[in-house]
């Protein structure tokens, strides 16, 4: 399985893994109900603070707590709308309901 990566919401910088040799950030993954995670060193399978992106994702649009239904959401919309998780470099940051994008070099190539 390969690496998933996106740019930060705030900033709009690739957030690196700790297997690319860039320097990695603070993330903070903050959904609509003002929950927040916090990874320090992200490894680039869509984890933060304990916390798995896709999983939250499917969560926050009412589906069972299941990673694959995330992804399957994220990448089969058929043009429903949802609403996702952001991915911030600062803490107590407000939600707004503005889907990261997604990183092609998956966190640890250069775009």
């Amino acid at each position: 399985m390969g690496f998933f990566s996106w740019h930060t919401n705030d900033t709009e910088e690739p957030i690196w893994n700790t297997y690319s040799g860039n320097p990695t950030k603070t993330i903070y993954m903050i959904d609509d109900k003002g929950n927040e995670w916090i990874e320090h060193d992200y490894e680039g399978y869509g984890d933060f603070g304990g916390k798995d992106y896709y999983e939250l994702l499917a969560e926050m649009n009412g589906l069972a707590s299941d990673r694959q239904l995330g992804i399957d959401l994220n990448h089969n919309r058929e043009g429903k709308p949802y609403i996702t998780p952001n991915l911030v470099t600062k803490p107590n940051q407000k939600w707004i309901n503005q889907e990261p994008e997604n990183h092609i070099g998956q966190g640890y190539w250069e775009e």
